[in-house]
């Protein structure tokens, strides 16, 4: 199982919308536009799980293609770092 990100995406895009765009790749596991909490808008990027070597073509094929009118970008999803909060100022 991989999971793809996929940025700089319309912001009226959906989840539904992501599974549309990758099943033509293979079974799509999950798939989710990620929005801001306060205001529940999109902020431009998603995640899809899919199986690794229908990810790979996907990433391959999808990676600066035109999506709504916008070069999507679509890459392998890197787990995010922990942020220390005493670095944070107040």
């Amino acid at each position: 199982m991989k999971r793809l990100f996929v940025g700089n995406l319309p912001f009226m895009t959906t989840d539904e919308d992501l599974v549309t765009l990758f099943t033509s790749f293979g079974n799509v596991n999950s798939a989710r536009v990620i929005v801001d909490r306060q205001t529940g808008r999109s902020r431009g990027f998603g995640f899809v799980e899919m199986e690794g070597e229908e990810a790979t073509r996907a990433m391959t094929e999808l990676n600066d293609s035109d999506y709504g009118g916008r070069k999507i970008r679509v890459s392998e999803a890197h787990e995010r770092e922990q942020r220390d909060s005493s670095s944070f100022r107040r």
